[in-house]
């Protein structure tokens, strides 16, 4: 979890008395009072935990939607973040992201990566390369923005012996997604615009990832009309690529 300026509400506990017993349990030597059965502990969550939980969940999501379109946006931004930005403070396994070198080498991945997605044929073999580095990249940013626990472990062992590893692989599942249908979507768009849609489809994959990544930190809750108006892009993107495919079709000639 990235830890915000306010701490967490702790769960709160309350003790209330059990139901009396009837007069047939209490004992002839003791009084009533001594027959009650001892207090009884419960506890439930605060509903600004549960709202953090929520929070946590969304900001995790969208960093992972991120790096399946671009692996290192989420992971600059994050690092960035938390070595230059107070409010953000990222949990102590993952600091090595705000390493000097760490963020001169995704930076210089970063350029790589924006230049070889924009060149039709030689974008689908990056995204061939990216197969192993973008779900990886999604397992880090959800772990980091979703689960403090996720962090807390630095014996790999004992990582699979509770639910640490949860985050992890969700994020790794919801970037592979990503990036699955960005490989399908990619050749589609190109052989239908002759390879003119390779740097907008890029291009607007990077500023996607961007803006995901900011409201992922800065504002959660906007998250979801991210992924709305991402999704709805694509849609509009394909039937305006189908038919502009349809118009330069050329006409057959009557015989």
């Amino acid at each position: 979890m990235i830890t915000a300026p306010c701490p967490r509400q702790r769960r709160a506990t309350v003790l209330l008395p059990a139901a009396i017993p009837p007069v047939s349990a209490i004992t002839s030597t003791g009084s009533s009072l001594t027959a009650l059965t001892r207090p009884k502990r419960i506890s439930w969550r605060s509903a600004n935990a549960r709202e953090d939980d929520v929070l946590e969940i969304l900001t995790g999501t969208g960093l992972a939607v991120a790096a399946g379109l671009n692996a290192y946006i989420p992971l600059l931004i994050l690092g960035l973040a938390g070595r230059f930005v107070d409010v953000i403070e990222l949990p102590a396994a993952w600091a090595w992201l705000t390493n000097d070198w760490v963020l001169i080498i995704i930076g210089a991945l970063l350029v790589i990566e924006i230049i070889a997605d924009k060149i039709p044929a030689v974008d689908s073999i990056n995204d061939w390369l990216q197969t192993l580095i973008r779900p990886a990249a999604g397992g880090i940013v959800f772990g980091t923005g979703s689960a403090t626990q996720t962090a807390a472990v630095s014996d790999p062992a004992a990582f699979f012996e509770g639910d640490q590893w949860v985050p992890v692989v969700v994020g790794i599942v919801i970037a592979l997604v990503v990036h699955g249908g960005k490989m399908l979507a990619r050749p589609a768009a190109n052989t239908l615009t002759a390879g003119a849609a390779a740097p907008v489809l890029s291009t607007g994959e990077d500023i996607g990832a961007v803006v995901l990544s900011l409201l992922a930190l800065l504002i959660p809750v906007l998250v979801i009309v991210a992924l709305v108006g991402l999704v709805l892009a694509v849609v509009l993107a394909f039937r305006r690529a189908g038919r502009r495919r349809q118009s330069v079709e050329p006409v057959p000639s009557p015989h």
